[in-house]
């Protein structure tokens, strides 16, 4: 599990990093666009999700079944849990950084809302939003 959890960890650092601080490289721009990482992290996800103790799909429905969920798959589960994070929080820093130059919003107003997508996901993406809603009504409104 450990070592899992190292590979998944080492999958997504280096395109934070060139999202962060090379945002421009053809390199980057590849990555970003052809979620390759996130689909690396994907079947991982599904190896280890399929792997630990049946799903009961209903253990979705409630909070109580959720914490089931994580306690019958114990490790399995949570490791497949953390790689979901890692994934869908590197999908939407990818949204991010398209959207900003899709939109012409300067790099320097998306690295901090890019560093929070990395460690806290949902709060980089909400900082993102605000930072898109003055910066394009700055400019002039939606592009």
């Amino acid at each position: 599990m450990e070592t899992a959890f190292q590979i998944a960890n080492l999958l997504v650092f280096p395109q934070w990093m060139l999202m962060i601080f090379a945002p421009q490289w053809k390199g980057t721009q590849w990555l970003v666009k052809s979620y390759l990482v996130p689909v690396l992290l994907a079947c991982m996800y599904a190896y280890y999700i399929f792997s630990g103790a049946p799903l009961d799909f209903q253990d979705f429905s409630s909070f109580s079944g959720i914490k089931n969920l994580f306690a019958k798959g114990g490790d399995t589960a949570l490791l497949a849990g953390w790689i979901h994070y890692l994934a869908f929080d590197l999908v939407a820093g990818s949204a991010v950084l398209q959207d900003a130059q899709q939109k012409n919003i300067p790099h320097r107003w998306i690295v901090l809302p890019l560093f929070f997508c990395f460690m806290l996901g949902p709060v980089g993406f909400l900082m993102y939003w605000l930072v898109r809603l003055f910066k394009t009504k700055r400019m002039g409104g939606e592009n």
